[in-house]
């Protein structure tokens, strides 16, 4: 039994229920960037039954709980992040740079996409980790201050919400290459002729896919609303 409703947002269904986000990048609803959406909102654009809708998804749920992210205060939640979504990435965008460089030398003679997707993937590359050292090194550090400070904290940025709309200017256009990616690849499909080398490439884009995805989600529609709301408290003080 869930608690899925038409006004729900996309970013609240997900935190409730992490394993829908396969099943909503699959039918295209964009719930890290655009998790703001309700499940009425999106259906309507899509000229989709909401009700029928949420029988749907409702029956590939697979969670019993909540994961304990979703309830965790801003400190412990950017230490996950850190520990979890940026180590990987750190890790693995150089891998699968290697990867992919050595699946296009072979391969890009009967498959010409693979030189589309090895750019859009650089692309992606270079936009992800400048933006976890801009995070790293400044958004987190002040959120850490913040939270720990027991008077109002003046930032030379001003409100901690400058650099969290960058922040989420930058995820959207991650999204938007992450989307590219899919569609080139034909939702990490590899070709019939793939080698191993290529079933991991493909493997790994849409390992990256849906990290990334979740990553942004927990920033967007989690950590970053946390952020907003808790520096209110602090200037009210």
């Amino acid at each position: 039994m869930t608690n899925i409703r038409s006004d729900m947002s996309l970013g609240d269904l997900i935190t409730g229920y992490p394993s829908l986000a396969r099943v909503l990048e699959h039918r295209g609803f964009d719930y890290c960037c655009g998790g703001r959406q309700t499940i009425a909102d999106v259906c309507q654009g899509r000229g989709l039954d909401p009700e029928a809708f949420i029988t749907e998804i409702a029956d590939e749920v697979t969670d019993s709980q909540a994961e304990a992210w979703a309830e965790m205060d801003v400190v412990t939640l950017i230490d996950h992040l850190e520990t979890t979504h940026h180590s990987y990435l750190k890790q693995e965008l150089p891998r699968l740079t290697s990867l992919i460089e050595k699946v296009e030398a072979v391969h890009r003679t009967h498959h010409p996409e693979l030189t589309d997707i090895a750019r859009c993937y650089r692309a992606l590359r270079a936009d992800l980790e400048p933006h976890l050292q801009k995070e790293e090194q400044i958004l987190f550090p002040m959120v850490r201050e913040l939270a720990t400070s027991v008077t109002a904290l003046r930032f030379h940025c001003g409100s901690l919400q400058n650099p969290i709309s960058v922040m989420i200017a930058e995820h959207q256009q991650a999204g938007q290459l992450l989307d590219q990616l899919s569609d080139l690849t034909n939702y990490y499909q590899p070709p019939d002729d793939a080698c191993k080398s290529y079933q991991a490439c493909f493997i790994g884009l849409a390992e990256l896919n849906a990290d990334t995805r979740l990553h942004i989600h927990k920033e967007n529609n989690v950590l970053f609303p946390a952020v907003v709301a808790l520096e209110e408290r602090c200037s009210d003080q």
